[in-house]
């Protein structure tokens, strides 16, 4: 079925753009923080507030045209144009995928969103096909008069989302394994060669993944290669296989504190399928001259490494000191806490991601929004949530889950998902799971704690679940922490400031 498009407010600005460049390469919150933020943190509270309004939509609409308008007039009577440049940043997550579009500045000039097109093959969701269409729709999306001053492009996408490609011809050897599928037949062989408790011994890793195709395909081993999602995503822009970040292969064994693959993991037969790493945001090539000439996009136009979903997330939301926290709610929760140390424990879903001279812990959980869809409309949830009250605890007791299985805090492939009792009040249901959800996102903070990560002492929330106000409250009162909104809360965004760091 065709997809359908939903755009998002967008938000322009009227300062000048700036012609100033960094040499620093690295990645670093505190630096995207410290350039961006101050000059876009009021805009960014305008969005906010326009987002939320949700009474008036006739003035929301007004806000849209009239913002639109100006973005119209500071790309066309802005200054010289070749300063004019904007940075496109893609997510794509497990039921669509995004995009957004900035200054230097950090400033939102365009952003939307589309479904994934569900084509099927036999019985199954043909993924190749939907996110290839959906990443050309979106291409297609951004407005033409702004296609033209991009300068850099990086996407972020699910987590051990895995392709196995034939390098020659690009061709899929076997269909995609998605972020939450596990290869139970795998972990055996993953264990007897990977440290005890390494990220890799779950069912789920990409290397279990790896693996399993490794000793069941068929195809032709010799020419393969493996490739994340948003690896192959860029790849299809930028045209050359092979290439990833640290942050997508940590979980096939790739070790960021060393910038190389691991011994134990490159005598393997099958090391020649790993790809080739790069640090997220660094330029691959620029944009193939095809896609180039049919959609406008400039000829220095570059492509760039991505990252992960929850990560580029974490970099929207720009929290920068250790002890800060970000928790994703989108159709899974994945949490991610600033630490001094790094942690890594197969035992209970948690890893660390290289984020300069820090870490990233943390997990990612099964449960969260898909639940939530598979049991309310998004009317019913707007409407229940309204007869909540977030200050007195629920007595019901779940572990929602879409289906069998968990990655964190519980590492087990064949938990249940446990909803009942359902009680007769819808309101009090989802109050109930709503409270179950946010017990799991502090039993994962606690754990890291436990685990010797630095102390969580403030929680930002990116994600669609960070709209719902009640929900936030029920997670302030669990949690025993402060916990707000982050002023982006996309992960495309996120992938934006990559792309701008890519070109600095």
């Amino acid at each position: 079925m065709a997809a359908s498009l939903h755009h998002s407010i967008t938000v322009c600005s009227l300062l000048p753009f700036s012609s100033q460049h960094s040499s620093k390469k690295s990645i670093s919150t505190a630096r995207f923080h410290n350039n961006i933020v101050d000059k876009s943190k009021s805009i960014s509270r305008n969005r906010m507030q326009l987002g939320n309004n949700t009474l008036d939509k006739s003035e929301s609409r007004r806000g849209m045209r009239l913002q639109r308008s100006n973005c119209k007039a500071n790309l066309s009577n802005g200054g010289d144009e070749a300063e004019a440049k904007l940075y496109l940043g893609m997510d794509f997550g497990t039921s669509g995928g995004r995009y957004a579009v900035i200054d230097k500045e950090g400033v939102i000039h365009s952003e939307a969103k589309r479904d994934y097109p569900m084509f099927m093959n036999g019985d199954a969701v043909d993924w190749v096909r939907s996110w290839k269409t959906t990443l050309f729709s979106l291409l297609e999306d951004i407005p033409i008069t702004m296609r033209s001053l991009i300068a850099s492009i990086s996407i972020d996408a699910t987590s051990a989302t895995t392709l196995i490609l034939d390098s020659k011809t690009g061709e899929a050897l076997a269909r995609p394994l998605l972020y939450n599928e596990s290869c139970p037949d795998a972990l055996p062989i993953v264990k007897s060669i990977a440290p005890i408790n390494h990220t890799v011994c779950s069912g789920s890793s990409t290397l279990c993944k790896l693996v399993s195709w490794w000793t069941s395909s068929d195809s032709s081993r010799e020419s393969a290669v493996l490739m994340h999602q948003s690896d192959w995503l860029l790849w299809l822009l930028h045209g050359k296989i092979g290439v990833s970040d640290y942050n997508n292969a940590l979980k096939v064994g790739y070790d960021p504190e060393l910038e190389s693959y691991p011994p134990w993991l490159k005598s393997q037969p099958y090391s020649h399928v790993l790809p080739t790493i790069q640090a997220p945001g660094t330029i691959i090539s620029t944009l193939k001259e095809d896609i180039r000439i049919k959609l406008g996009f400039p000829e220095d136009c570059v492509v760039c490494t991505g990252t992960t979903d929850s990560i580029a997330a974490f970099l929207a939301a720009r929290a920068t000191q250790p002890g800060k926290a970000v928790t994703s709610l989108g159709s899974t929760l994945a949490i991610k806490l600033l630490s001094t140390t790094r942690i890594d424990d197969a035992r209970f879903g948690v890893y660390s991601h290289r984020l300069d001279d820090k870490w990233l812990v943390g997990g990612a959980s099964n449960t969260g929004g898909a639940v939530l869809r598979q049991l309310f409309s998004d009317e019913q949830l707007e409407n229940l949530s309204v007869q909540i009250n977030p200050m007195e605890a629920s007595p019901l007791d779940y572990y929602p889950l879409p289906v069998e299985g968990e990655r964190f805090p519980i590492a087990d492939p064949k938990m249940a998902p446990r909803l009942s009792p359902r009680p007769e009040c819808d309101a009090a249901y989802l109050h109930g799971i709503l409270e179950s959800i946010a017990r799991i996102e502090a039993k994962g903070y606690a754990l890291l704690k436990d685990l010797g990560a630095t102390k969580v002492e403030e929680v930002f929330t990116a994600g669609g679940g960070s709209k719902n106000d009640k929900w936030t409250k029920i997670r302030e009162r669990v949690l025993g922490l402060p916990v707000r909104r982050a002023l982006q809360t996309e992960a495309a965004y996120g992938a934006a400031l990559l792309a701008l760091k890519a070109t600095e």
